[in-house]
Order: C-alpha cells, then structure tokens, then sequence
C-alpha cells in the first residue's frame, strides 16, 4: 500500500446465486459492474471456454489497477480477466489481446477531470487472425473482434481497478463516449509505410497492443490537398498542448504524402513537429501545461525550459516528433485523416498472452 492510500471496500463474489436472465442482468446493472448496456452472463461455461483460450492458468496474476491515485491498487487473475472478456461479448480467441491490454496496467476507466480515454491500434498477425476490421469503418462499430475487445477493456477496467462511479472513483467533467469501445487494427498491408509496432522495435511477425490515452479532441481532414499544409497547421494549433497528436490517415492519404516526398512517417513527423506552433502566452496559458510541464520548466528539463524563457509573443514548438504518431487505417472510400488527442502510454505484446 502506498503512503496516503485508503483502503475502500467493493466485494464482488465469484458466483452469484442461480437467477432469471432478467434479474441476473438487472442486479449486475445495479451494482454497476457493467458500462450501461446488456453484458452475456458469464456462467461457468463461458469463462470456461475463454480461458482455454490461453496457456496462463486461470489464477495467474495479470496486473494491478486503481481507480484513482488515493485508492489501493487491486489486483486481478487471468479469471477474472475472463469474465469481464465474456460479459463483453467477446470470442475465446479474441482472449490473448484482451490479457495484453489488462496486463498493461493502464486503465481504460482513468478518473482525471478531463474527461480522457483510451483507444487502442493493434498490429501483427492476430488481426488477421481473429478477423479485425482495418478498411471502411475501422473506427466504428462494424466489426465484432474490434468492438468487442476495446469493450472488454473497459469493463476489466471498470470492475477490476475498484470501481467507476461517477462523482466516486470517476471525476470526467463532461466524460467521453471513446470509453465504450475504442480499438482497431492499423491497415499493415495497405500503407506505404512501416507499421506502428516495427517502428517501435518489434518485429513485423510480432503481435502487439499499443494504447493511447486522451480523446480530448478531433479535427478532420481530406487530402493531402493543395492547401494541406495551412489545413494541418490550424489543426495542430488547435490540439491541447498537453495531449499528444495521434493522427490516424487513410491509405490514400497515406499514398498522397509519399507523392510529396514523405516516403516515411518519420518524414512527415518531423514536419508536423516543426509546423506545431503558437506563441508562447497562448501555450502557457493552459491550466495542464502550467501543472504539468512547468515544474519541469522551472527544474531546467528540456524543452520545456526554453519555451519558459520564450517571450510572450515568441513562436514555440509545442510538440517534440517522439510525442507525434502515425497510424494508417481506412476503407479507401475517400482521402480522409483524423487528428486526435493520443499520448502513447504503453505497447504490449499480445503473443505473450497466447
């Protein structure tokens, strides 16, 4: 237990009494083990065939997660992993990446009064494995395995860490629809560039999770057009300074950079982090760079100390390329990309969890 902790108590018992479907459903409802929606009972049965999924034994711890900083850190097993996994709806064989994301240790279920969430891009072999979904809507609702797993996240999250009550455990001012569900698979096959996890030193062979926590914001846009570079400028200026871009593109956008010289993502990284710019009044007149990067300014680390030393009306860069990533997705439908709030917290491998 950390110093200042408080222990809460909010037991779950490992079996429940037998029920009607409808009030089975309705006591998980009222203990709010769920996300709001219709979860699949896990019986017996179910958990069962899920963990068979995976050569970790059922009583092998995973991870610890807390619902905030204040509270005890719970720990969880590959059962109980399990659970949550079959009340999502998942598959058996969605299982191995479902372990990964808990193993990870970072909650999809963050309290912080901004409102984040996580969203996660998978890559490798088990996409095509289990059927996920990288084309026309890979960011929606359409494919079984991407929208299952990123709810199985949640929830895990959600009864795992301790709880998410709202005005409790959860402190999201207008909260975030993202917390539902928000995974997909990177189009590997379809992008002229490597793919996230190889530029991160795994190899392609390799399957991996990487989580990206935020969701505080969204800009969109076509192109590369005639005008793209005064289009990303404005959108880069827009971003929270705080919260790191992830910027998702279509593989025909993705074609369209590599026409114009950037046949790597480094490439149009770099040029994304030299054209991420604002005055250095407007980039510490946010509240979060004032917590959370000036103590950094003041201790002298870099570059955080030379936008401190900047001039009101200076031009700063707000973004250094190792906090910018690229991720290429998309039906081909039309040239679309999306800029995002996405700091990488955590890449996880998913083969370990086989």
């Amino acid at each position: 237990m950390s110093a200042g902790a408080t222990t809460f108590e909010r037991t779950t018992p490992r079996q429940l009494d037998p029920d009607t479907e409808d009030n089975l459903q309705r006591q998980f409802l009222v203990n709010q083990w769920t996300d709001g929606l219709p979860i699949v009972l896990p019986t017996e049965k179910r958990v069962a065939a899920m963990l068979a999924a995976t050569s970790r034994k059922p009583d092998e711890i995973v991870g610890r997660m807390q619902p905030t900083e204040f509270r005890v850190a719970w720990e969880y097993t590959v059962e109980k992993v399990a659970v949550n996994a079959v009340m999502a709806g998942a598959k058996p064989e969605y299982f191995p990446v479902i372990l990964a994301l808990a193993a990870s240790e970072v909650s999809a279920r963050g309290s912080t009064s901004s409102s984040s969430a996580a969203m996660v891009v998978v890559n490798g072999p088990i996409r095509k494995e289990i059927g996920m979904n990288w084309g026309i809507g890979a960011m929606g609702p359409y494919n079984h395995a991407n929208a299952t797993i990123g709810r199985a996240y949640g929830l895990l999250s959600q009864n795992l860490q301790g709880g998410s009550v709202p005005d409790d455990t959860y402190m999201g001012s207008l909260g975030n629809w993202l917390a539902y569900t928000a995974l997909f698979p990177e189009a590997e096959e379809r992008s002229p560039w490597q793919p996230l996890h190889v530029q991160k030193g795994y190899k392609p062979t390799e399957s991996v999770a990487s989580i990206f926590f935020g969701g505080w914001y969204s800009h969109a846009g076509y192109g590369p057009r005639a005008t793209w570079q005064e289009k990303m400028r404005r959108s880069l200026a827009a971003v929270e300074q705080y919260s790191e871009p992830l910027l998702v593109v279509d593989p025909i956008v993705a074609r369209g950079f590599v026409e114009l010289g950037f046949d790597t993502k480094e490439k149009l990284i770099d040029w994304c982090a030299d054209n991420a710019l604002m005055t250095a009044r407007e980039y510490w007149d946010n509240q979060w760079i004032q917590y959370l990067m000036r103590p950094r300014a003041v201790a002298g680390v870099e570059p955080y100390a030379s936008r401190l030393k900047a001039k009101s009306d200076d031009v700063i860069k707000i973004f250094e390329p190792s906090e910018i990533h690229i991720v290429v997705a998309g039906g081909e439908t039309q040239g679309a990309w999306k800029l995002m709030s996405g700091s990488l917290r955590a890449t996880v491998s998913i083969d370990a969890w086989r």
